[in-house]
């Protein structure tokens, strides 16, 4: 997560958007039981493109 922060600092994106991407990111994380992303397949990620219009 420290690396999101910082590439978000460096292209100086906003406290707000920097916040937003990373709450984004620890939700994917727990709708996949915290799988790493570099395991998974295109088709794993259906499932929380499904539900995200949802909420």
């Amino acid at each position: 997560m420290e690396r999101v922060r910082a590439t978000l600092l460096v292209k100086r994106y906003s406290l707000r958007t920097e916040k937003t991407y990373c709450y984004w990111i620890r939700f994917s994380f727990h709708f996949y039981e915290v799988r790493q992303p570099a395991l998974m397949t295109n088709s794993d990620s259906n499932p929380l493109h499904a539900n995200i219009h949802l909420v």
